[in-house]
């Protein structure tokens, strides 16, 4: 019997290539097969979503700023046209623009989850749209949309209690690839959960968590990842 489709997610689109969180490297990413691009998506000061992990811009922009003390115009003039901070609506057309990719949108916390849920519905774009992110940061997307798919990023070895999964019904548990054992992954897929992981960047570790029966992979290395998969 063949082995069920392991879902393919790029790390921040295509970072070994391009900028993380960049157009040009969630395009890479698309381009090299990706079945979702998860991107990290932060508020600028007049509250507009855009693509960005870190609180300040200084780590890939050199600009010691907070984004939420810079507004989008501001921020879409770093860097250069190619490789610059682009909005998550600009995101969300490049992934609409790859038939049956999907964007998975990470937010670390309950802030950026309105604006980010308004920036989808204005394209339509809930079909090609899931999120991930701990426990607050879920609860408050799954109020703005009954309907979402979630990945609960979760950081112990033991499954989330039932209370919570009633709340929140997530589609996936997100544990880091260290927490991944057989056991967990077990529990998981009989609690009705898939399981997703990350960042998984050596083949290695990537024939190790198929070997634990998780259902998606997410990597900085989204080529070698395909081929890993076998396509």
């Amino acid at each position: 019997m063949s082995r069920p489709t392991v879902i393919a997610v790029a790390h921040r689109g295509d970072p070994y290539r391009h900028r993380e969180n960049t157009l040009r490297s969630v395009e890479s990413a698309l381009a090299a097969g990706a079945d979702a691009v998860e991107v990290d998506v932060r508020l600028t000061r007049d509250g507009v979503p855009v693509l960005l992990h870190d609180a300040t811009l200084q780590r890939l922009w050199g600009d010691p700023r907070p984004i939420d003390r810079v507004t989008a115009e501001e921020a879409a003039a770093l860097g250069t046209p190619g490789v610059r901070i682009p909005g998550l609506a600009e995101a969300l057309k490049a992934v609409a623009a790859a038939p049956g990719a999907r964007l998975l949108i990470d937010l670390d916390d309950p802030g950026p989850a309105a604006a980010v849920h308004r920036a989808v519905a204005d394209l339509g774009a809930e079909g090609r749209v899931a999120y991930c992110g701990p426990t607050a940061a879920m609860l408050a997307v799954r109020a703005l949309d009954p309907g979402a798919e979630l990945s609960l990023t979760w950081r112990r070895p033991q499954l989330p209690g039932r209370p919570l999964l009633d709340d929140l019904r997530p589609r996936y548990l997100n544990p880091p690839f260290g927490l991944v054992e057989p056991r967990l992954v077990d529990a998981a897929h009989d609690a009705g959960l898939l399981v997703s992981t990350w960042t998984v960047d050596l083949r290695r570790t990537m024939r190790r968590m198929l070997r634990t029966n998780v259902d998606s992979l997410t990597s900085n290395r989204i080529e070698l990842l395909r081929r890993v998969l076998g396509g």
